[in-house]
């Protein structure tokens, strides 16, 4: 079951200008969710299955406006659009979300309008499911979704690493220009200068190399 944080317990509406968040555990490399929903039951509908899930951190709006906000504020790995909604159809929305690469999007629509939107959200990467929706249906969409952000985090991971790499060789590229400079050495000198410092520190690198940076950039 959904276990509603203090002031939001039982059948109390919430305030549409709040977000209701929703604790569940977790320990999946997708274990954050956005539930936009103008029914209360639909949205505990979906926190429910989310939460069998192991997602365990799930937040619910009522309106693309408050979702559009709160989206500037934090990123969700999926967000689930449950239509219709009082201000926007969803498909903008679900649309403008998948094109930003970030999270994942599941749309929930009526089952006259399935194929028509699906057909139009498709190519932007929104997994469309028809309403009223199967548990089963369900579960596969979130395993699609599932193994498309694994993928996805992974690649952020990798291309967060080799960002890491290229900035430590620049910053230890700049060291050896300043020992170049002001200490005569040449190209090799440096580099074993800086290796050596890191072997005998034990640290890294980089780190020697920021020393030798903050030493002669900074006094002269």
């Amino acid at each position: 079951m959904v276990q509603w944080l203090p002031g939001h317990v039982g059948n109390v509406q919430p305030n549409p200008e709040k977000p209701l968040t929703f604790e569940t555990k977790g320990g999946d490399l997708m274990d954050s969710a956005l539930i936009v929903s103008y029914s209360e039951e639909g949205a505990n509908f979906f926190a429910e299955l989310l939460n069998a899930a192991d997602i365990y951190q799930i937040v619910a709006l009522k309106s693309c406006g408050e979702a559009r906000r709160l989206l500037l504020e934090r990123d969700f790995d999926l967000v689930i659009i449950n239509t219709p909604l009082r201000d926007e159809s969803g498909e903008s929305l679900s649309r403008h979300i998948a094109s930003k690469g970030i999270s994942q999007v599941i749309l929930a629509v009526k089952n006259e309008y399935f194929d028509e939107v699906s057909a139009v959200c498709e190519d932007d990467g929104v997994l469309t499911i028809a309403k009223p929706t199967s548990k089963s249906v369900f579960w596969f969409a979130l395993k699609l979704c599932k193994s498309a952000q694994n993928k996805l985090k992974r690649i952020q991971v990798e291309n967060a690493k080799v960002k890491q790499k290229i900035e430590d060789i620049r910053i230890v590229d700049r060291a050896k220009c300043i020992l170049i400079t002001y200490m005569n050495m040449s190209e090799k000198e440096a580099h074993r200068y800086i290796e050596k410092q890191a072997m005998d520190m034990r640290s890294t690198k980089r780190a020697i190399a920021e020393g030798i940076l903050k030493t002669y950039e900074h006094g002269r």
